[in-house]
């Protein structure tokens, strides 16, 4: 084992110091106190949304945060929300500072370039007093069915500027002394296809903010404001002290890794790089994108905001996991973001397609860190969401805009099977329940299994994909098709073979057959099929080496084929 550098030291001694000025119990108690309260947030916008994107797939996630913007508790979520709700919470307070917020503000925002991701995510935010003084924020993110734009649900694949893309709003008051920005109000619900739903879901999105508030100062209540004070600041240095003396772990070094996007949804020929060079030093990460494609002409650019969501979760990925989740933990990471790229374009560039860019973004951080942490890394995950849109009108004249997620497999472990069908990294939303898609929008799920053979083989095998087949029973439908993995596969490591590639296919009437790319705006008719097999997890280690007792348990579950069992394993898995 390498000897303990000097950061590494440090680090360990500043622990040792925080240990003992702070009682470990109270700091502990406290700490799970604070969670607790943002899921309780979370859960209570879920629970209060007229959306299905909220109610179902839980496409919401809520934080509380210090007077000057430092996240104090972050929900059991969406990494990827709770990473950009950091620099919203920011903007806020530039346009609004501290000293001019008063008890029962609300503050609205969902404009990319004022701290949003993309248009249909809002961010509410609420500022907390006790006693007279402002001991916190609450605040939450929520994914709103429709904000208006060129396509219904705002998520046009083949958008070329923002202004497409739905209605935007910087930092603006939406509350203030009991009474609500009515104008502010009407704009909204003039500018959306579904006001309705919008408001539920803000209203919301307030009710979850409330409860943050309630719990705070209960919170400060019992143990004073100065004791809660005390105890924050002790949480934050206590995080960022244990997440430096993780990375002072790591031996120093920059290490590299590219990924390829399928396109950027207009021109669909050309692949998009991604490249990235994390360097750990003096328990620092510094993350530089230099090297990565300029800023697309399609919607999959992804903000900075959104770009260092994607770096703060790859630190959180790397550190132990009982490390509190807070802002300490991304005091020690650095970004270089270079202006007019993919990962900081220059407005009025298009960004509503930035979730599969951001998901591939973290799988490539931590693919550079892999030689650094062989022993802790898996293999690359199929790293995708799906992103699909059901839209028009029934044959009864009622109009539908009803959106979904699928998501691949998971990578191998060093030691496990990657997981079958399941969210991973910076999104982990649910997929609707069949039901739940029968209900709202005129389809028949004919198939929604597993699909086998999808996982890299290898001595742990990758997760597969997921298999979905749906009949339109309107006599027409719009249907976005937002995804990836289509050409670039996740690399199998240490012998491990690629997981399968993504595949989207339309079965019209007539039973002819039509590829259809990653980003499609596509129109349906009553009998059309469309078949969605989505990529999986890569493999871990030599396929020679997996135990045969896994690969008949593979074959008699019917994850793997006793066809492709012999293939990839030899005559051990066909019988």
């Amino acid at each position: 084992m390498n000897a303990p550098t000097s950061a590494a030291r440090t680090a360990e001694e500043r622990l040792a110091a925080l240990r003992r000025e702070i009682d470990p119990v109270t700091l502990e108690v406290v700490r799970h106190r604070l969670q607790g309260i943002a899921d309780e947030m979370q859960l209570t916008q879920v629970n209060a949304s007229f959306s299905s994107a909220v109610k179902e797939a839980a496409d919401a996630a809520a934080s509380l945060f210090l007077p000057d913007g430092t996240v104090l508790a972050q929900s059991a979520s969406i990494p990827f929300h709770l990473g950009t709700l950091i620099p919203a919470v920011g903007h806020v307070l530039r346009r609004f500072p501290r000293e001019t917020m008063r008890e029962g503000d609300i503050y609205f925002l969902n404009d990319p370039y004022h701290g949003g991701s993309h248009t249909p995510d809002i961010v509410i935010a609420m500022p907390i007093f006790h006693r007279g003084g402002m001991i916190g924020i609450s605040a939450s993110v929520s994914h709103h069915n429709d904000l208006g734009g060129m396509v219904p649900g705002s998520l046009p694949p083949n958008a070329t500027e923002i202004f497409q893309e739905g209605l935007r709003v910087p930092p603006q008051l939406y509350q203030r002394d009991g009474a609500l920005n009515e104008t502010l109000r009407d704009i909204l619900m003039l500018n959306v296809r579904t006001p309705e739903t919008l408001e539920g879901d803000i209203n919301g999105q307030i009710g979850a903010c409330h409860i943050g508030a309630r719990r705070l100062r209960e919170l400060a209540e019992e143990h004073g404001t100065e004791g809660l004070v005390r105890l924050s600041a002790g949480l934050i240095a206590y995080a960022e002290a244990r997440t430096r003396a993780e990375l002072a772990r790591i031996p120093e070094g920059t290490w590299r890794a590219e990924d390829f996007l399928d396109n950027d949804g207009v021109e669909l020929d050309k692949r998009v790089r991604i490249a990235v060079a994390v360097t750990i030093k003096d328990g620092t990460m510094h993350v530089d994108y230099t090297g990565t494609s300029p800023q697309t002409k399609g919607p999959i650019n992804a903000v900075p905001s959104a770009a260092q969501a994607a770096a703060y979760f790859a630190v959180r990925c790397i550190g132990d996991p009982t490390i509190p989740s807070n802002g300490g933990c991304f005091r020690p990471v650095r970004l270089t973001l270079p202006e007019g790229s993919l990962v900081n374009p220059r407005p009025p560039a298009p960004v509503n397609a930035r979730t599969g860019t951001v998901k591939r973004l973290s799988t490539t951080i931590l693919s550079a860190l892999r030689p650094a942490l062989p022993d802790r890394l898996t293999a690359p995950w199929a790293a995708l969401t799906l992103v699909c849109r059901y839209i028009g009108t029934t044959d009864a004249g009622e109009r539908f805009v009803v959106g979904d997620h699928f998501v691949g497999g998971a990578g191998a472990g060093l030691d496990r099977d990657g997981v079958d069908v399941i969210a991973t990294d910076m999104g982990n939303t649910w997929s609707l329940p069949v039901e739940t898609i029968e209900l709202e929008a005129p389809v028949r799920v004919r198939e929604n299994a597993i699909r086998p053979d999808s996982g890299g083989a290898g001595r742990h095998r990758g997760g597969n994909g997921l298999v979905r087949e749906f009949e339109v029973l309107s006599a027409e439908m719009q249907f976005v098709h937002r995804g990836e993995r289509h050409f670039e596969p996740a690399r199998g490591v240490e012998g491990g073979q690629d997981g399968a590639r993504s595949r989207t296919t339309i079965i019209r009437t007539d039973g002819s057959t039509e590829d259809v790319p990653s980003k499609a705006m596509l129109r349906l008719k009553r009998g059309d099929r469309v078949r969605i097999e989505t990529a999986a997890g890569a493999g871990w280690g030599d396929p020679a080496l997996r135990d045969p007792a896994a690969i008949a348990a593979d074959i008699e579950a019917g994850k793997v084929s006793a066809e492709a069992a012999a293939r990839l394993y030899g005559q051990r898995g066909s019988g």
